[in-house]
């Protein structure tokens, strides 16, 4: 595969046979897609998905393009690039939405090669794996600050390694996500999936204790699937009950 260090698209598309078709060209390049069908999906997510890049459609159900790069420009993420993937492709169109501050513009139906060329491109130009638009995200508690490398609560930082980091910042990124075992090791260690070793638990575990430390947020591993260990970044405030029956090992 070729691995495009964990970069996240982003896919606002009403069509799902549009959209899934765009998944699998993006997942299949190693991207990871995170797909909405209306705006205020994407709008309502964007606080909380680190986004690397848009591809945006015209014509969503509750409102247009323009009006989404518009918010997304003003308001949303100045810094996020969009490419539009659009069937208008009248020369209006085109002008229309590169003026009003897409990257890059994309006629439907898409050419796999093409379009995947035109997302690096973009990717490239807008300064590559440190493009996640703003320079912190922000996991009530915790705020990830990109640029300093450091995770915090308010003005303590937690004293975590580079790898650690690295590892965190994956993981937060994707909070409340199941992620694999094989995932981390080739985004986060750029080591093969099928690798035998421990240093994913050795380091979830170290993680684990100094993340949850303060009790604000469970790092979870799900032991049910031999071949697979699955993490899962909760912000949740439950009590730990029946997390050893579950197969669950929450702190």
């Amino acid at each position: 595969m070729n691995k495009q260090h964990g970069y996240v698209v982003g896919v606002l598309e009403d069509d799902p046979e549009q959209s899934g078709l765009v998944q699998i060209w993006l997942e299949k390049s190693g991207y990871e897609a995170l797909l909405f069908a209306k705006a205020a999906e994407f709008r309502r997510s964007l606080g909380h998905e680190a986004i690397d890049l848009l591809l945006l459609d015209w014509m969503l159900p509750d409102a247009s393009g323009l009006e989404v790069l518009e918010w997304i420009r003003s308001a949303g993420n100045p810094n996020l690039p969009v490419v539009f993937l659009t069937a208008r492709a009248a020369e209006t169109d085109i002008v229309r939405g590169l003026e009003a501050g897409a990257d890059d513009y994309v006629v439907k139906p898409p050419k796999q090669a093409e379009l995947l060329a035109r997302v690096g491109a973009v990717l490239r130009r807008r300064g590559g794996a440190e493009i996640d638009a703003a320079a912190q995200l922000d996991v009530p508690p915790y705020t990830i600050d990109f640029t300093k490398r450091r995770v915090r609560i308010g003005a303590d930082d937690f004293d975590l390694t580079q790898r650690e980091f690295d590892l965190a910042s994956y993981l937060f990124r994707r909070h409340g996500r199941i992620v694999s075992r094989e995932a981390l090791l080739e985004q986060v260690w750029n080591l093969s999936p099928g690798l035998t070793t421990r240093t994913v638990d050795t380091h979830i575990s170290r993680l684990r204790k100094k993340l949850g430390a303060q009790r604000r947020a469970r790092l979870e591993t799900d032991r049910r699937v031999p071949a697979r260990l699955s993490t899962r970044t909760s912000l949740n405030h439950e009590r730990e009950h029946d997390s050893a029956r579950r197969g669950h090992y929450r702190q």
